[in-house]
Order: structure tokens, then sequence, then C-alpha cells
């Protein structure tokens, strides 16, 4: 069974940094566009950033500058780095790929940032 599992999260003060892992697991041919979600509380779920196979990445506007996003496609794993967070950026990140053709979710890793 494919399965994504996020690791790294936890609890900074403002302008700290932080580094979140995914790795994928099970029976994988493939795995195209990887990404990285947030969902703040009573907030709707956002895309933080994706980054495709061959390297290109896109970020949504809050993060760009301070978020990188990077991937091992021979480990079948993609990052993301945190830095300068802010208490804005506290929330569940999940992971999102889209493996062997069917789209993904990891359980999600905490990240708070306190002012």
């Amino acid at each position: 069974q494919v399965q994504l599992a996020e690791s790294g999260g936890g609890s900074v003060q403002a302008g700290g940094s932080l580094r979140l892992s995914c790795a994928a697991s099970g029976r994988i041919l493939s795995i195209n566009v990887m990404a990285w979600y947030r969902q703040g509380p009573g907030k709707q779920r956002e895309l933080v950033g994706s980054i495709t196979r061959g390297g290109t990445t896109n970020y949504a506007d809050s993060v760009k500058g301070r978020f990188t996003i990077s991937r091992d496609n021979a480990k079948n794993t993609v990052s993301l780095q945190m830095n300068s967070l802010k208490p804005d950026d506290t929330a569940v990140y999940y992971c999102h790929a889209d493996i062997n053709g069917v789209f993904r979710w990891g359980q999600g890793t905490q990240v708070t940032v306190s002012s």
C-alpha cells in the first residue's frame, strides 16, 4: 500500500526555522508533482508549494522568499525548509503527491509558531 509520511513538525518562536520531510513508501512506479499544503485553525486547506519531477517549483505568495521546497527522486522524498516563520504559519502541514497516477495525502504534521 502506498503511503506518505511526514516528519519534522514542532513548535518554534517567530523568526525561527523548521524543516519538514515527507517520504513515500510502498509499491511506487512513478511520482509526478509533490506538494505541501497547510490548514490553519479555522481556515481552509491551502497550497504552500509544489515541485515537479524535473524540479520546477511554485509557491504561495505568503511564503515566497521564506520557504523552499525540494525533492529527492531517488529516495521518493520531498522536503520543506521554512525560515523566518510567523505566527500566521501555524497550521497542520500535509504532504501531497501524485503517485502512480493517484493523488495521495500524508497524515499531517503540526507546526506552531509563537510570537
